[in-house]
C-alpha cells in the first residue's frame, strides 16, 4: 500500500506548532508563568551567552516543556554564568532541520538523528537513558483481532514520523522479520508526534501504532482511560538510548561541565525528580563511536526494508 499521511486537523492540536525558547525567568518562583505557552513558526535568535537545548519531539511540544524544562532550569542553577533554554520543535521534520541548519548548540536527538548530526558538526556527549530501554513497542486495542506481528498485513499502523528510529524504523524492521513485505503489505500512516502515534490507535483512526517505552509511560500517566484500552502486541530487540550533542564550537570546558551536571543527576532527590519527569533513568558519559551499531543498523535497514531520508515528510 502506498505511503499515507492522516489529515493534518486531527493532530494539530497536538503536534503542529514549534515552541519559542523558555527561558529560565519565564519559570522561575518569582515569575508568574503564562497560562499557556507561547508558539512561532521557527525559534527567536538566542543571543550570544545562550545554549539552547533542543530535544527531538518524543513529545507534543506542550508535554516536552513540562517533561525537560525541570533540567534546564537546573542546568542554569549548576552552571553560573551560562543561560539554557529548551526549543521544541512541531515534528520530526523540523527539528532535522534544525540540525541541518546547525542551529541549536545542544541537541538531545535520536539515535538515527544522531548520526546525521554528526555530518553537521555535533558530537556526543551523553548518553540519555539506558539502552536497555530504547526499543520500539506495537500497541492495538485490547480487544483487536491482531495477535502477532504477521498479523498487520493489510492494516494500518501509526507512526510519529519515517525518521522515529524506535517508534518506526525498528518496529518496521520487526515486521520484516516476521515475513511482511513492509512497503506492501502495510499502510504507513506519520502523524508527527508520539502522542499523537498512540493517540491514533486509541482513537481508532489506526490498527496500530508505533512507539517506544517513554511515551508510552507518559501516555498511561496522562490518558489511563485511553491507555488500558490499548495492549502491547510486541517489542523490539533493543539499540543504543537517545544521545545529547554539542555543537563543535561549544566550548570543551562547557561541555565537561554539562556532562557532569547531566551524569550526577540520580545522586540527589532533585535529579530522581528531574528524570522521573522525563521517564530516564539516568544519563550515561558517551561519545560519538557509542553510536557505530547504529549505523550498522541503519544500513542493513535501508538495503532491506526502505531508504529513511526519501521517506522525510
Amino acid at each position: 500500500m502506498p505511503l499515507a499521511t492522516l489529515p493534518r486537523r486531527q493532530f494539530c492540536r497536538m503536534a503542529s506548532v514549534a515552541l519559542l525558547p523558555w527561558t529560565l525567568g519565564a519559570c522561575s518562583p518569582d515569575t508568574q508563568a503564562p497560562a499557556d505557552p507561547v508558539y512561532a513558526e521557527a525559534p527567536a535568535r538566542a543571543a550570544s551567552d545562550v545554549i539552547r537545548l533542543a530535544v527531538h519531539p518524543l513529545h507534543n511540544p506542550a508535554r516536552l516543556v513540562q517533561a525537560y524544562q525541570p533540567l534546564v532550569d537546573h542546568l542554569n542553577r549548576q552552571i553560573p554564568g551560562q543561560r539554557f533554554e529548551l526549543e521544541a520543535s512541531r515534528d520530526y521534520a523540523e527539528f532535522e532541520r534544525k540540525i541541518e541548519k546547525r542551529g541549536p548548540e545542544l541537541l538531545l536527538p535520536n539515535p538515527w538523528q544522531t548520526l546525521q548530526a554528526q555530518k553537521q558538526g555535533y558530537r556526543v556527549l551523553a548518553m540519555a537513558g539506558d539502552a536497555q530501554d530504547f526499543h520500539g513497542l506495537l500497541l492495538v486495542p485490547i480487544r483487536s483481532a491482531v495477535q502477532q506481528v504477521r498479523d498487520l498485513k493489510g492494516r494500518r499502523v501509526s507512526y510519529p514520523a519515517p525518521t522515529a528510529l524506535a517508534a518506526a524504523i525498528m518496529p518496521q524492521w520487526l515486521m520484516h522479520t516476521a515475513g511482511l513485505d513492509v512497503m506492501k503489505d502495510v499502510e504507513h500512516v506519520y502523524v508527527g508526534s508520539q502522542e499523537s502515534s498512540i493517540m491514533s490507535v486509541a482513537r481508532g483512526l489506526t490498527d496500530a501504532a508505533a512507539t517506544w517505552p517513554p511515551p508510552w509511560r507518559a501516555f498511561q500517566h496522562t490518558h489511563p482511560e485511553l491507555a488500558a484500552q490499548l495492549r502491547v502486541l510486541a517489542t523490539t530487540p533493543p539499540l543504543v538510548n537517545n544521545s545529547v550533542m554539542a555543537r563543535h564550537d561549544v566550548p570543551t570546558d562547557t561541555t565537561e561541565r554539562i556532562v557532569q551536571v547531566l551524569t550526577s543527576l540520580e545522586s540527589t532527590p532533585e535529579g530522581h525528580a528531574i528524570l522521573l519527569a522525563m521517564q530516564t533513568a539516568r544519563f550515561h558519559p558517551a561519545n560519538d563511536e557509542h553510536y557505530a551499531s547504529v549505523r550498522v543498523f541503519v544500513r542493513d535497514f535501508e538495503q532491506r526494508v526502505r531508504p529513511i531520508e526519501s521517506t522525510r515528510p
